[in-house]
Parts: structure tokens; C-alpha cells; sequence
């Protein structure tokens, strides 16, 4: 069921993000009054699963689901579709249009794409708020373990800035430690600023970042699952776990590092409850564990929003997690890091959907990907969208257009670097998948 949650999040992720990106090829189109012969969600190659055709416009679902596309008449695309080139220009074809006209149909999408995350990141902050845990105030400081010790981190340090930018946000400081080129820490009370080495990044990329920060927080116990050593043996949601067989216990990293060496054995837990001291015995279950977890009220800030103070934090919120993405090439395109092998295709995005239904997650990723798929589709590789708009440039720079047969060859070499990375960013997902099983 967990798995089929996680593939239905992502099909539905993916089929509004490109239903709203062609519309907005569709309807500057039809506001310019050119013809659109196909709006398809996912590819017919060959065939399709549904197609009905609605006055000039057949509305399709094709078999392949790879993202999907508009057809507009007279215009050079993926479709390939030269036979209509060589006749004479109709006054309702994409080239008969003038090149402004058609830069803003070829931009519509992504201008939908922007706009959507950016309503969707607003509409978040307004009803949730942004709540989170700050990394430049962290109570106990930060959690490492062996490979953010060689990006030169240590637990205890409190991160004060990220190549000297102020580090807000606890989740924000993973990746703009990957992304960036040096740290500054208090570190037992003095300032220390140190360089990240690319090549501990690459141990750091090679388990996918987990793992490597966290934070220290206090052994209080949040969530206690229902038939569990745990539960079984009254412990509750508020108790500080204070000690465990006499030793004493200070953050929660310290108890639950303890718990897989007592697989069925029986432990005495020293636990503050309500301000009283109390001590609870329990046996930890055969696979380690006990049944608890940890709260984190105590590190977590909340910023509010009024309506309109969520609009223009929505759209820093964008232009944020846009920048985030552009710099992500900086690591990617780094040999020593070895980023690439971290690429994730479709395949490796169903993994990152949670096994049950999260609506907080759905909009997040939602937005996110909104933002990813505007800014793919602006790189200037024929095919994309990126590509068109670059050809439409030089025509309203030079004066004049590029000809039909530079347009033809380009969508060739674009849709082979497009279908190269597909099947690149595909292998290395079922390359993982193997690798758990060697």
C-alpha cells in the first residue's frame, strides 16, 4: 500500500505540473489565434489511452508518462513534422506569428510554472506559517557522525554562517553546506571559520546526505507507539529519559545509541516526569528497539504570515529554492564531489514520497517541482523550451530567423542530449536499486 501511495503522489504531482505548463503554451496560443492540433498529457507514441477531439484540438492521454505536450500548427517540435513546413504559411500557423507572439507562447509555461509555486509557497506560509529549527541558535548545538567530522564539523559546534550568509534554517544548512565553499562556527565559545573540502562531500553524497548533521536535542520522549516495550511499560509522551542502567543520559543521540546493543535484555530507565523522578523497566524488543520518539518542541520556531505579508514571502520563498537549484550544478558538475551519481531520475524521486498521504508534503514538493521544471525548460537546448526561446532571441535581435532546416537539425541534436540524460539519469536509478542486492 506504501508503495502505491508514493507512486500515486508522484503521477499526480507530475500530471498537474504539466497539465498547467502547457496551458501556458495553449492559451497565449489561442489568444494570438494560432491553431493548437494536440494538447496531450504524457506521449502517444504510437498509440494513446484516450484522445477526443474538441473543435480544432485533440485532448489526449498518451501510455508514456514522461511529461507531455501541445502541437501547434506551423511550428518546428519534437513531433517532427516537416511535411507541414514545406507548404505555404497560414495566417493561423506558430511562424506566421511575429517573434514576440511567439516568445511569449514559448515562455507561458514556465511563467505558469513560477507563478504556481510561487501562489503555492504563499498560500503555505499563510495557513502554516514557517516553522522550523534555527541553525544559528540551536540549545545543544549540532550532531555529527565520522563524515561531517571531515568536512571538519564537530558535535557541540553551533553553526553561525554558510560563506558568510547567516545560516537561518537547520534544514537549509545540509545543503548550503554542500553547495558551499567555507563554514564559520562557535566552537566552545570561540568563532572558527575552516574550508569545505570537495572530496568529504563526495562521502557525504554517496548516502545521500543522510546522516551526516543533525542536531543535539534532550532525550524527551514525543511519540510512543501503542504495543511496543515502550508503551507496555507505561512510559509516555512528556517523560526526560534522565539515565539508563545507572548511566546517565543527556541528549537523545546518547539513548538511542545504547538501544541496539540490549536486543532483548531488560533495562532500567531513570525518567523525570512532570518534575517528579521515576524509574521504569522495560525489555527492548528483538529488533532493538523500544517504541519511542523524540520531541522537538523545544528547538522549534514558528514565523507567522498575514495574508499579504505570505505574498512577497512566498515569492522570496521561489526565487530561494530556484537559486538553490542553480547552484546545485556547482556540486553536480564537480568531479571530486561525484554529484552526479546522486542525480535521481523518476524512479529515485518515487522513493522520496512518503509511504502514507501528507498534503504538507504533496503542495512542498508540489512547489518545488514547479520551480525545477521552469528552470530545466529555460536552458537553452533545443527541444526544451529554453531552446525555442533562444532561437526566437537571435531572430528579434538579428532581424532575421534562423532557417528551417538550422530549427530541424537543432531539435534533432536537442531531443538526442534530452533522450541522453533520460536514459543516464534512468540507469543510475536502477543502478542503485542493484546495488542494495550486491
Amino acid at each position: 500500500m506504501g508503495l502505491l501511495i508514493q507512486i500515486l503522489t508522484f503521477v499526480l504531482i507530475i500530471s498537474i505540473l504539466v497539465i498547467l505548463h502547457e496551458f501556458g503554451h495553449y492559451l497565449p496560443a489561442k489568444w494570438f489565434k494560432t491553431r493548437v492540433e494536440k494538447f496531450y498529457l504524457f506521449f502517444d507514441w504510437k498509440y494513446s489511452l484516450f484522445k477526443k477531439k474538441i473543435g480544432e484540438t485533440e485532448w489526449g492521454i498518451g501510455w508514456l508518462p514522461l511529461g507531455g505536450y501541445v502541437k501547434i500548427s506551423g511550428m518546428i517540435d519534437e513531433s517532427m513534422d516537416t511535411e507541414q513546413m514545406k507548404k505555404e504559411p497560414e495566417p493561423w500557423e506558430f511562424r506566421s506569428k511575429p517573434a514576440w507572439q511567439r516568445l511569449i507562447i514559448m515562455l507561458g509555461g514556465v511563467t505558469v510554472n513560477f507563478f504556481l509555486a510561487w501562489i503555492i509557497y504563499s498560500g503555505l506560509l499563510f495557513s502554516n506559517g514557517d516553522r522550523y529549527i534555527p541553525a544559528d541558535s540551536l540549545k545543544y548545538g549540532i550532531l555529527v557522525d565520522s563524515i561531517g567530522e571531515k568536512i571538519g564539523l564537530r558535535s557541540g559546534d553551533q553553526i553561525i554562517a554558510i560563506d558568510g550568509k547567516k545560516a537561518k534554517k537547520f534544514t537549509d544548512a545540509s545543503l548550503d553546506i554542500l553547495l558551499g565553499d567555507d563554514i564559520t562556527v562557535n566552537r566552545d565559545g570561540r568563532e572558527v571559520n575552516f574550508p569545505i573540502p570537495p572530496k568529504a562531500l563526495a562521502d557525504v553524497l554517496a548516502r545521500q546526505g543522510r546522516g551526516f548533521l543533525s542536531y543535539r536535542q534532550k532525550a524527551i520522549i514525543d511519540s510512543v507507539v501503542p504495543n511496543k516495550p515502550g508503551a507496555k511499560a507505561g512510559l509516555q509522551s512528556g517523560d526526560i529519559v534522565l539515565g539508563m542502567n545507572g548511566q546517565p543520559i543527556n541528549y537523545w543521540s546518547e539513548f538511542t545509541n545504547r538501544i541496539p546493543a540490549l536486543a532483548n535484555q531488560e533495562v532500567t530507565l531513570s525518567i523525570n516526569r512532570d518534575g517528579s523522578p521515576k524509574e521504569i523497566k522495560l525489555t527492548v524488543a528483538k529488533d532493538s528497539t523500544i517504541g519511542v520518539g523524540p520531541s522537538v518542541e523545544d528547538l522549534m520556531v514558528t514565523d507567522e504570515y498575514g495574508f499579504l505579508a505570505s505574498i512577497p514571502a512566498g515569492f522570496n520563498k521561489t526565487i530561494e529554492v530556484l537559486t538553490k537549484q542553480v547552484r546545485q550544478f556547482k556540486i553536480i558538475f564537480n568531479t571530486e564531489t561525484k554529484a552526479y551519481k546522486s542525480v535521481k531520475g523518476p524512479i529515485g524521486i518515487v522513493e522520496m514520497m512518503p509511504p502514507s498521504w501528507n498534503w504538507n508534503f504533496f503542495w512542498s514538493f508540489l512547489a518545488m517541482f514547479s520551480v525545477w521544471l521552469a528552470f530545466v525548460n529555460l536552458l537553452p537546448i533545443p527541444a526544451l523550451d529554453g531552446g525555442h526561446v533562444m532561437f526566437l532571441l537571435y531572430e528579434i535581435i538579428s532581424g532575421r530567423p534562423p532557417s528551417e532546416k538550422v530549427l530541424e537539425r537543432g531539435q534533432i541534436v536537442g531531443f538526442i542530449i534530452v533522450m541522453g540524460l533520460m536514459a543516464l539519469v534512468f540507469g543510475n536509478d536502477i543502478w542503485n536499486i542493484v546495488k542494495r542486492f550486491l
